[in-house]
């Protein structure tokens, strides 16, 4: 189980270091500020996440094969941009690929800390979300988290049907294969059909 965990924290730190930089390069961002943005959002939440668990190390720090990964991500969105784009909005696409991988590995680690089911979803959510958002604030926009769109209640939903799967004692690697695909079509469906959350504002006449 921990080494696909490590390797899906592998694919997620990959693809989220590509959300970054293709989000830094919008901005215009030098290429070595399109590295240190691939770098945050790729690490941002699973530093966030071993912070929160005393027992555990950064998980950057101590894996090198992460940093590797980052550094492929960021050149081949700095080398190969016109070719991702696979939908109209690359970024969101690689952002919930990004958001399964890193919301599963995350609800593992809390399974593994023997925590509470809630808590498990609470440090998936931490670990796919955290590092969307350190990425939007350096680039000066507001997280897609505060906003109307879906994105952590996806990550909620993803992380409790992985606890649901565990319970049911499913095999891996369907046990993992499952949520993350389901947080990935959950995100494209709300972002393509604008499915949002209501506001708590009316709008002024």
């Amino acid at each position: 189980m921990e080494i696909i965990i490590d390797h899906i924290n592998i694919m997620g730190s990959f693809v989220f270091a590509i959300s970054g930089a293709l989000t830094a390069m919008k901005k215009k961002l030098d290429p070595f500020g399109v590295l240190i943005v691939a770098f945050i959002t790729a690490v941002g939440g699973g530093t966030i996440r071993d912070m929160l668990l005393a027992e555990r190390n950064v998980f950057w720090l101590f894996d090198i094969t992460v940093i590797y990964a980052i550094l492929v991500g960021a050149v081949i969105a700095m080398l190969f941009k016109s070719k991702l784009h696979f939908f109209n909005k690359p970024i969101f696409f690689y952002d919930a690929v990004g958001l399964g991988l890193f919301t599963i590995t995350g609800v593992q680690i809390g399974i593994d800390a023997q925590l509470a089911p809630s808590i498990c979803i609470l440090l998936g959510t931490v670990t796919g979300v955290f590092g969307g958002i350190l990425r939007d604030v350096i680039v000066n926009e507001i997280p897609v988290i505060f906003k109307k769109e879906i994105y952590a209640t996806i990550s909620i939903a993803g992380g409790a049907l992985y606890l649901l799967l565990v319970q049911l004692e499913i095999s891996y690697p369907y046990l993992q294969i499952a949520p993350i695909v389901f947080i990935i079509f959950a995100r494209i469906i709300a972002v393509t059909y604008k499915v949002s959350l209501p506001s708590l504002y009316k709008k002024e006449v």
